[in-house]
């Protein structure tokens, strides 16, 4: 072992001296802020809530007769029978709004996740393309523990993506 020692040693110094004189270009890449204002994120925010919003308006609406009916029980002024009957539909209903809201909340979540898998590639090819653009050796993504602002090249990002998804939006419209 203490044979190879100085081999080893002179070897890491021909890396540490090539590394050092090479320029090193890292960029980063705010993610959280990629997924909150890329247009096709955006847009498929849209799609969602789109196909999602009947069902939340049929939960709001069956939400006001919950409330409406336990107005109702808190007037006092129905018979003992009639009292408990509504008691017990009023019961009957939050548990079912209650489910429904929760089957809505699950599916919105999945699909949403859907949606940002489907864009995971592009969001990719658009961070490759821009560090290949503009010479960088390495982009890092969030979450990281620090990245100096002067490293921060999620705007670039954000600009390519908006670029493809008007391209996108211009091949649809001509077919």
């Amino acid at each position: 072992m203490k044979r190879y020692l100085p081999i080893l040693l002179m070897l890491l110094m021909l890396v540490a001296t090539s590394a050092t004189a090479q320029q090193l270009r890292v960029g980063y890449v705010d993610m959280k802020q990629v997924l909150d204002n890329a247009p096709q994120v955006l847009a498929g925010r849209e799609k969602l809530d789109l196909e999602f919003r009947p069902r939340n308006e049929t939960i709001e609406f069956q939400e006001r007769q919950t409330q409406a009916m336990d107005d109702r029980l808190q007037i006092g002024d129905l018979t003992e029978d009639a009292r408990i009957r509504l008691d017990r539909e009023l019961r009957e209903m939050r548990r079912n709004v209650n489910r429904q809201k929760e089957d809505l909340r699950d599916e919105l979540s999945f699909r949403r996740t859907e949606e940002v898998q489907k864009l995971e590639d592009q969001i990719n090819q658009a961070v490759s393309e821009i560090a290949r653009n503009n010479g960088y050796d390495l982009i890092l993504s969030s979450p990281v523990v620090y990245a100096d602002p002067s490293l921060d090249i999620t705007q670039l990002i954000l600009n390519q993506l908006r670029l493809e998804y008007e391209a996108d939006k211009r091949e649809q419209s001509l077919h």
